[in-house]
């Protein structure tokens, strides 16, 4: 397999127990104000690339179909990154880090990832993105923010865009890290009874963190 389009990637945590609890309440059962206590979680995993990564970046959520957003209301990657900029300016005011929420559309509405095997989530997001103002990203870094990480497919494909649309690298950032196994019955609907108080130090378990060199991506 090819090594990533994307420099590195970085999650918070491990994607099972609360976390799963905490993503699915956000996702599925709307449960907006979860996302300031996730958005901060975020917030710690892409401040691991502070000082390696570029002094200035686009920070890009990975985006939902038009049919998805209609149905969800909302992009929870696009809500978890205004979380995670609002604790990043206060904890890294020299890092200059600005939302483009518009600038990654995806084309059509693709399958659930989840019980996919590796091959079958590559082919399923394979040319699924593009870029909608090349000029917006030609040259620049871009931080791809997403709630999940599992096989990187998804963040393969939507890097692979945005480096053909010119953009100078590409660096990841979610709020977990997923076995496959992990998100199988993803579309159940979710237990609130799990959350708690999302305690943050409970919620991580493990630091989790990629780079391209590694297969697993």
């Amino acid at each position: 397999m090819a090594p990533p389009a994307f420099v590195r990637a970085v999650a918070y945590g491990v994607y099972r127990g609360r976390m799963r609890a905490a993503i699915h309440a956000l996702k599925y059962g709307r449960l907006r104000p979860a996302a300031r206590g996730l958005g901060r979680m975020l917030a710690a995993a892409m401040a691991e690339l502070a000082g390696e990564a570029p002094a200035e970046m686009l920070v890009v959520p990975v985006p939902l179909h038009r049919t998805k957003y209609a149905e969800r209301g909302f992009n929870q990657a696009r809500v978890l990154a205004e979380s995670a900029l609002g604790e990043l300016r206060r904890t890294h005011p020299a890092w200059r880090l600005h939302l483009a929420s518009k600038t990654l559309m995806r084309l059509r509405a693709t399958e659930s990832q989840a019980g996919l095997d590796p091959h079958e989530r590559r082919v399923n997001v394979r040319g699924a993105f593009t870029v909608s103002d090349a000029q917006a990203v030609k040259g620049r870094h871009v931080l791809l923010v997403d709630d999940i990480l599992t096989t990187g497919a998804t963040a393969r494909a939507a890097a692979q865009a945005l480096l053909q649309a010119g953009a100078a690298s590409v660096w990841v950032a979610t709020l977990a890290r997923a076995r496959r196994e992990d998100t199988i019955g993803d579309s159940d609907p979710f237990n609130t009874d799990s959350i708690g108080g999302l305690p943050e130090a409970e919620l991580q378990g493990e630091s989790v963190h990629s780079s391209q060199h590694q297969p697993s991506f």
